[in-house]
């Protein structure tokens, strides 16, 4: 054996173990006692509530997502219902080529149907947020 693996040796023996973690402590709720934790912790996971309140420790803020954006579900589905049996991507896909290679003649009526197109979308937009309770009934966000 060389001396540069005795030093290795000698080395690898003199590092310090890593101690065992400790086995994890569990308890037992009843379901009324689960919800009640849960109700009180607000959304802050069980275990740091629990921690908190037993060491006396403050609850860190949690930031949270909302849990029920969608305030009319009919009004939804009839959005998505309008958007499944438009072709609005196809449609905006085909005027913007057309655009792109100048084939897209500008006439009277082109530009009508266009503006009609434009009022269809943004009445789609109003629909959706009015179902996400975004837009109040006065039709401003």
């Amino acid at each position: 054996m060389s001396i540069s693996e005795r030093e290795f040796n000698a080395v690898a023996a003199a590092k310090p173990k890593k101690k065992k973690r400790e086995a994890p402590f569990s308890l037992r709720f009843s379901f009324e006692q689960m919800a009640l934790l849960q109700s009180a912790a607000n959304g802050v996971p069980l275990g740091a509530y629990i921690k908190a309140k037993l060491f006396d420790e403050p609850l860190e803020k949690v930031r949270r997502r909302n849990t029920n954006p969608v305030k009319d579900h009919e009004a939804l589905g009839r959005v998505l219902g309008e958007l499944g049996k438009s072709r609005l991507s196809q449609n905006l896909n085909q005027l913007a080529r057309a655009t792109n290679t100048g084939a897209l003649p500008v006439s009277p009526e082109l530009e009508a149907e266009l503006r009609q197109a434009c009022e269809d979308v943004k009445a789609l937009r109003e629909e959706l947020l009015r179902a996400l309770g975004s837009l109040s009934d006065g039709g401003k966000p």
